[in-house]
């Protein structure tokens, strides 16, 4: 049951715009579990708000079939989803209710961090092929009871509490952001920039090589789709933080994040919306509402206004990237309906363009009201990790990825999420993401190959979508 806020719940600050955010974030960016919801410098619907979450009340990490949870007390389940549950019900005992004049900002206090792609091993059977060489957890969240949001629709920036526990030392927090404002400037740290040039884990051989095998799959009637992936690697000295502020000069990502947990780093410049979670309706009629955009189909952009439109137009028309997108769309229509009430799966958007700093993409959106029987838990577990990253049928293609790409995906085509005590939900595909670990940085471009696929074309369509991040942060 939550309880009714007793004192002053938030404190309006003045506006502070995505630079300014970035600037505030950088006195956190140091602490472990420090945590920034980036929605970019983008015109995007989705680019509205952006969230500084820190200082979590407690922390859950799965790793390697252990979980471990500081702060919270709650039985741990062998299932890493219910086990999450579990920790979010912890914090929601706890919550809150906001005034209804904040009623429009995205998170009302709850849990945030992430589910890495390898997340999915306990989801579906998989073989362990490839070499775990990173140190990430498969999960990672934190129960945030406070935060800094910054509305750029309607600039405000409000500092919020949405839990009576954090009254001890909430008139202290609204202190420190005072005097960050007076301040002006962030921490300073040491320049970003990498030892060594990049190293892919597949050379074009290579990658042409682990093409032909998956034809190979999809003509004998294995699988319709796979998405295959290269890894990208560089040694680096300096500070990641400022790896992420080089790379939000060059990309404009609605669904960016970045988040230290202490001994690796994830920088996440997504431009792909997972799963989004809200009630809709009222009284007896009020249900959970689902929305997915997976994208599929890319070409680059160029800075000539004509072959721009060109390159869009292209993939507009193009059979083979509508197909591609079809799929997945059918994909996701039936992971979203093991948990949807029947009748309610629609495809309200097909094929809709949407065009970003360094690529156009094809993107589609399927709509669905969650069953009364389901939650988000369930909900998640059931569609992780999301298709448009996999392929079709999607247990095999992850059975093909994971017998053809040399290491772990880690954190990339997993998902940076968080989800409030009211429900709402709200989640990337980690593309565009990259993560440091052990004094290296790792990248990952890929792409989604079919049975009219060209080796020399997707092999190209990998450097296109990494083209605004290798180059970036090879620059001295």
């Amino acid at each position: 049951m939550k309880k009714e806020q007793t004192e002053a719940a938030f404190v309006e600050l003045p506006y502070r715009e995505p630079a300014g955010v970035r600037e505030l974030f950088g006195h956190f960016a140091d602490e472990p579990w420090a945590l920034l919801l980036d929605s970019g410098k983008t015109l995007h619907q989705a680019a509205q708000f952006d969230i500084i979450l820190t200082r979590p009340r407690a922390t859950y990490a799965f790793s390697d079939g252990e979980s471990n949870i500081t702060g919270a007390e709650i039985q741990i389940s062998a299932d890493p989803f219910e086990t999450l549950k579990r920790f979010y019900e912890f914090g929601l005992k706890d919550a809150q209710t906001l005034p209804a004049e904040l009623s429009q900002l995205p998170f009302h206090g709850g849990i945030a961090g992430y589910c890495s792609y390898d997340a999915g091993r306990y989801v579906e059977k998989l073989p362990s092929l490839a070499k775990d060489d990173i140190g990430l957890p498969e999960l990672a969240f934190g129960l945030y009871e406070w935060a800094y949001i910054s509305d750029h629709r309607n600039h405000k920036s409000y500092l919020v509490k949405f839990c009576q526990y954090c009254d001890a030392y909430w008139k202290d927090i609204i202190t420190e952001f005072e005097k960050l404002y007076e301040k002006g400037t962030s921490a300073k740290r040491d320049s970003f920039s990498l030892k060594d040039a990049w190293q892919s884990n597949m050379n074009k051989d290579g990658y042409i090589e682990r093409f032909k095998k998956v034809h190979d799959y999809i003509h004998a009637g294995d699988c319709y789709q796979v998405n295959l992936a290269q890894r990208f690697s560089a040694d680096y000295q300096g500070h990641p933080w400022n790896a992420y502020l080089k790379l939000t000069d060059h990309n404009q990502a609605p669904f960016s994040s970045y988040m230290n947990l202490e001994h690796q780093q994830i920088l996440s410049l997504s431009p792909e919306r997972f799963i989004q979670v809200f009630p809709q309706g009222t009284g007896k009629r009020k249900k959970l509402h689902v929305v997915t955009q997976p994208i599929k189909g890319t070409r680059p952009r160029s800075k000539d206004e004509a072959e721009d439109k060109r390159l869009s137009d292209e993939l507009q028309n193009s059979e083979k990237d509508r197909a591609e997108n079809l799929m997945i769309v059918d994909l996701l229509r039936n992971d979203i309906g093991r948990n949807a009430e029947i009748g309610s799966v629609n495809v309200t958007k097909l094929f809709e363009l949407q065009s970003f700093i360094s690529v156009h993409h094809l993107v589609s959106t399927i709509e669905a009201d969650l069953a009364q029987d389901s939650d988000v838990f369930t909900l998640l577990k059931h569609c992780f990790p999301g298709g448009s990253i996999t392929g079709a049928p999607k247990v095999r293609a992850m059975e093909i990825i994971e017998e053809l790409e040399p290491h772990r995906r880690s954190i990339y085509c997993g998902s940076m999420m968080y989800l409030d005590f009211r429900g709402f939900l709200d989640s990337n595909i980690a593309i565009r993401t990259l993560v440091t670990d052990g004094g290296k940085i790792h990248a990952w471009g890929g792409g989604g190959l079919v049975a009219d696929s060209e080796a020399e074309n997707e092999y190209e369509e990998t450097l296109h979508k990494l083209s605004k991040i290798l180059p970036v942060l090879s620059d001295e």
